[in-house]
């Protein structure tokens, strides 16, 4: 069991290097700007945009190698596009050359959120799986404080700080790139290749007192029922597909990442002062580490929907209560005690549960090519719906904003309730004969 957490830690370190990759640019972010005299539009969309972008197309791609190749030897990829673009970027002369380095980074991002879930899944038995995949969540949420942190440290040593905020960033990444080569390859992977012994050698490692034999037959059985060649575009693989879209969809229609870009400025808007407004957008990222441990230590427990029943509950009563809050003038610390709440409801439901629920869904064959959907789902809105924001709040104003996200997850709470099945304690195997099989009954 030591060596399947060792493992599971391991794969989950991607997550840390996501999490620290996408927020350490928010410390360069001026002096990059004033350094190239970039316009706003430039600076938004090429220096700082790029590695967003880079994130869309890793996980457009990242599919392809995490079936093709493996998932261990993706992670290591991943490592080295992390390492490479925070070096690349620290020493970067100008901002094209900057931009390459930064969409690298994205690469790796968008990549990571496929292969890690993916090789935690498919290691991991089926009563922890949620708890072990979950890590990766985790090590997201860590990653964006240890990088707020870095760069406050960083913030006051010189007119190239900024080159250090970006070049820290290597050093974590060299060590998990060396770390991922000591992990091994996937169990399920190696199998759904036909590399039966060295595959029941490590399934025996990472399911110590299961019956091997059966076991074996069990994910054989499923690799010939589900032959190579295959597409998650096929009508049978319809009913997963459709719930990994539906779970991303309604992630990214929470309103999250808008909270999590801009929420100095919300909480300006609120009435708060500057000051005040970037403390408690700190407190936001605390709270967001706090809930998501507490998440994975019940989502074995409690299961997938129960947790997305609880997070729905609170992202409709604190979405309502922000907007209410936009339309009647509500103003001051109230509004941050609202999105506390949101940010929980987030962290405990959809947070902890997204990666761990597409990594589960879909058979061992194609469950690179299934995340790889789900992950571009997931990016594409991320990429979207933030920009829309200074738009619409300019526009229409933050409360109808918020009012038109919490009707999202009102209709969020129906697809739990109406739609996503339950995935905890399944073997793998056995749910993908599950979710089929619910096809099958709806046609």
């Amino acid at each position: 069991m030591k060596k399947l957490w060792l493992w599971s830690v391991t794969a989950a370190l991607a997550g840390f290097l996501f999490g620290f990759d996408t927020v350490v640019i928010s410390g360069a972010d001026k002096q990059l700007q004033a350094l190239w005299d970039s316009s706003d539009s430039f600076h938004g969309i090429v220096v700082i945009g790029i590695a967003l972008w880079g994130t869309v197309i890793g996980a457009l791609l990242g599919g392809f190698p995490t079936d093709r190749f493996g998932r261990k030897k993706t992670l290591i990829g991943i490592g080295i596009l992390y390492t490479v673009s925070a070096i690349g970027s620290a020493v970067a002369g100008d901002p094209i050359t900057f931009a390459v380095f930064r969409f690298l980074g994205g690469l790796g991002v968008g990549a990571s959120t496929i292969a890690a879930p993916a090789y935690i899944s498919e290691i991991a038995p089926a009563k922890d799986r949620g708890k072990l995949v979950g890590l990766y969540q985790f090590n997201i949420v860590f990653g964006i404080l240890i990088a707020f942190f870095s760069n406050y440290l960083l913030s006051g040593i010189g007119e190239n700080a900024w080159r250090w905020m970006v070049g820290v960033e290597a050093i974590p990444a060299l060590i998990y790139t060396l770390l991922a080569f000591s992990i091994p390859q996937s169990p399920r992977w190696l199998l759904s290749k036909g590399k039966q012994e060295e595959g029941r050698r490590l399934l025996g490692v990472v399911s110590p007192g299961q019956d091997l034999d059966s076991l074996m037959n069990e994910i054989n059985k499923e690799n010939s029922d589900n032959p190579k060649g295959e597409s998650i575009f096929m009508k049978k693989y319809r009913f997963p597909l459709i719930l990994a879209f539906l779970i991303a969809f309604f992630n990214q229609f929470s309103g999250i990442n808008a909270f999590l870009y801009y929420a100095p400025r919300i909480l300006e808007e609120a009435g708060l002062g500057a000051s005040t407004a970037l403390l408690s957008s700190i407190g936001i990222g605390v709270t967001n580490m706090v809930f998501t441990l507490i998440g994975i230590n019940l989502i074995d427990r409690m299961g997938r929907r129960q947790l997305m029943y609880i997070g729905s509950a609170g992202y409709i009563i604190s979405l309502s209560l922000v907007a209410c809050a936009f339309f009647f003038g509500w103003e001051g610390l109230s509004v941050a005690f609202f999105l506390f709440i949101f940010i929980a409801a987030h962290a405990i439901g959809q947070g902890t549960v997204i990666w761990v629920y597409i990594s589960e869904i879909f058979p061992n064959h194609l469950r690179g090519s299934g995340q790889s959907f789900g992950s571009s789902v997931h990016w594409v809105l991320a990429a979207v719906i933030p920009s829309m924001i200074p738009l619409l709040f300019g526009s229409i104003g933050a409360g109808p904003v918020f009012a038109f996200f919490a009707f999202m997850m009102v209709l969020q709470l129906l697809f739990v309730a109406f739609m996503m099945p339950e995935t905890k304690g399944i073997s793998l195997e056995a749910l993908s004969a599950k979710l089929l099989g619910s096809r099958s009954r709806s046609q």
